[in-house]
């Protein structure tokens, strides 16, 4: 069974910093992507950032500048490096496993439970 753990989230002032770390553990043999996705009250889980195992990265536009994510040296982890937040950056944000390959045509998508980023005006 993969798990995913996330760590990082709190309660921030606007303008401040946050950095996110996810961690995927188990019977791992590859990973094609792993990212953020976020969702706020009232609103339906979106992208905020991916990167692939070949280093491309994505975001979404409105974190684009101030958003950085990046790959750990160990190996499957992830991090999201929050710069510049925002009252509209609150939400729950969630580690995305996409594509992971635990065995020859065994391959799924995971996700953590989510940690909680509150960005206070």
């Amino acid at each position: 069974q993969v798990q995913l753990v996330e760590s990082g989230g709190g309660l921030v002032q606007a303008g401040g910093s946050l950095r996110l770390s996810c961690a995927a553990s188990g019977s791992i043999i590859s990973i094609v992507a792993m990212g953020w996705y976020r969702q706020a009250p009232g609103k339906q889980r979106e992208l905020v950032a991916v990167i692939t195992s070949g280093g491309s990265t994505n975001y979404a536009d409105s974190v684009k500048g101030r958003f950085t994510i990046s790959r750990g040296n160990a190996k499957n982890t992830v991090y999201l490096q929050m710069n510049s937040l925002k009252p509209e950056d609150t939400a729950v944000y969630y580690c995305n496993a996409e594509k992971v390959w635990t065995g020859i045509l065994r391959v799924s998508d995971y996700w953590g439970q989510g940690t909680q980023v509150t960005v206070s005006s």
